[in-house]
């Protein structure tokens, strides 16, 4: 996956930020998007489109299957773990959704 972007160009603040979108989506993400100097930096806008795509599939799943997939918040407590430690990863076929559309 980090074969088109480059983790040396991660810093410490992109990481904080990408990971508490995770913790804190849809809100957290959706503000990340607004503010000029963030949305700019490849890491924090790959992770915030991510984690906002992520909570829409999480809730629907939640809200059909009446709160039984409530269950896989947990997961998004793993990925932003994951985004702390500064990586790139997929979620399997939400990501390449959205690289399809163009999103990140």
């Amino acid at each position: 996956m980090s074969e088109q972007y480059s983790s040396s160009e991660v810093t410490s603040d992109d990481k904080l930020w990408a990971a508490l979108g995770y913790i804190f989506s849809p809100v957290i993400p959706i503000i990340m998007l607004l503010i000029e100097e963030k949305k700019v930096r490849p890491f924090i806008k790959y992770h915030s489109v991510q984690s906002i795509a992520a909570f829409v599939v999480i809730f629907v799943l939640a809200t059909v299957t009446i709160g039984c997939g409530s269950i896989l918040i947990l997961v998004m407590f793993y990925w932003a773990y994951k985004a702390y430690q500064g990586e790139y990863f997929e979620i399997p076929v939400l990501t390449n959704f959205m690289k399809n559309q163009g999103w990140i």
